[in-house]
């Protein structure tokens, strides 16, 4: 589904991303992981099109996407909730998701009840303010507005960051639903281990910039975890 090659980046000065090689399949969720400050959402970033890169290529789906701009990434199916969510605070929820209705690929012209079904909670909370919402209901609010256009492949940046435990566990339970139902992919940004091994399929591991080590997720050993995980 996304395949990323020899990808360079750079701030100013510092070589933020190395030569860094990924691939998302269809269908799966794969974890971003890697102690803080190693390029987990720069990389994000840069597959939506946010970052500038020195070399590299991006392809999506078959189709090199590398140049391609941030505006025209919504319409080829790729949807992303960024790390701090970035809801309309002062909109409400009906207006945040509207936002998202605005942006989809296929033209509908009201949000899709998948998101209800996922995310009852916002149903029950449409003129309510995005800013009045607690955490785990604003995370909610932010993969249901990404959802609304009907993505292949989504992007979810820490959306276990902050949020209580009962709203964590049930975004693990749409991520798997995406996954294994709908047939999405999905890219996981998570720093939380035990989720990560619960939701995801595959992990690539992130070392100041490089990829230091991958694989199916039912290999991820306690090796690799102290060299690369532990802090």
């Amino acid at each position: 589904m996304l395949k990323i090659e020899n990808l360079n980046q750079y701030y100013k000065q510092s070589h933020t991303l190395r030569d860094v090689n990924l691939e998302c399949k269809k269908g799966r969720c794969t974890c971003l992981m890697g102690r803080n400050g190693v390029g987990k959402t720069t990389l994000s970033k840069v597959i939506m099109g946010l970052l500038n890169i020195q070399s590299g290529k991006i392809i999506f789906d078959g189709k090199d996407i590398t140049r391609l701009p941030p505006s025209d990434r919504a319409s080829i199916a790729i949807g992303y909730v960024p790390q701090g969510r970035e809801i309309f605070s002062s909109l409400s929820v009906r207006e945040n998701i509207q936002i998202g209705i605005l942006c989809n690929r296929n033209g509908i012209k009201k949000a899709p009840e998948l998101i209800y079904e996922l995310f009852p909670v916002l149903k029950e909370m449409q003129n309510r303010k995005g800013g009045d919402l607690s955490g785990g209901q604003q995370q909610q609010l932010a993969i249901a507005r990404a959802l609304c256009l009907e993505p292949e492949f989504l992007i979810l940046d820490e959306p276990s960051e902050g949020i209580q435990p009962n709203i964590v566990a049930q975004i693990g339970g749409v991520i798997d639903y995406l996954t294994k139902e709908r047939g999405i992919t999905v890219l996981l940004v998570e720093q939380k281990l035990p989720f990560a091994r619960r939701h995801g399929d595959d992990f690539y591991i992130l070392d100041r910039g490089s990829v230091a080590a991958c694989g199916e997720m039912k290999n991820l050993n306690d090796g690799i975890i102290k060299q690369f995980l532990s802090v």
